[in-house]
């Protein structure tokens, strides 16, 4: 496994670190919700939210999608690191940036995957986690008053 690299990660927290860029995220959407609405944002595919509560408890949930080439799959992790980060959540670590065919960002009660379509079908975490139930993810962003 790979993992990112403490000049690059300083580089992408320090661009965003600013008081007049910091937009914090209601309290009430949930991690998860933010790391899919970042995903989205990069034109993630076939993103899909597991929980994994009922079926393991080093995470409690599975957020997973694909990019369709590296540098996409780099800039969907790297989005949703940054939005993260407005909210104070930050990775325990990253795996497999360098490669970008499967990379893994631990956030500790929940694991981000992004994909190439290759490694998303070698690997099948949706079979290998059946037992997870699928969470819906909402149509449009939740717009409760911040607090």
């Amino acid at each position: 496994m790979y993992h990112i690299s403490k000049e690059h990660s300083l580089a992408i927290r320090q661009q965003y670190n600013t008081a007049a860029q910091r937009a914090t995220a209601p309290l009430t959407t949930p991690p998860w919700l933010t790391a899919v609405r970042a995903a989205e944002s990069k034109k993630a595919l076939d993103i899909r939210v597991l929980d994994l509560r009922e079926v393991t408890t080093f995470a409690d949930f599975f957020v997973i999608c694909s990019g369709s080439n590296p540098k996409q799959i780099q800039a969907i992790v790297e989005e949703i690191g940054q939005q993260l980060d407005q909210r104070g959540e930050y990775p325990v670590s990253i795996e497999g940036f360098a490669n970008a065919e499967w990379i893994l960002a631990d956030y500790g009660d929940y694991v981000i995957h992004v994909f190439s379509p290759k490694s998303r079908t070698f690997y099948e975490l949706e079979r290998l986690w059946r037992h997870a139930k699928l969470v819906p993810i909402p149509e449009e962003p939740l717009t409760e008053a911040r607090s």
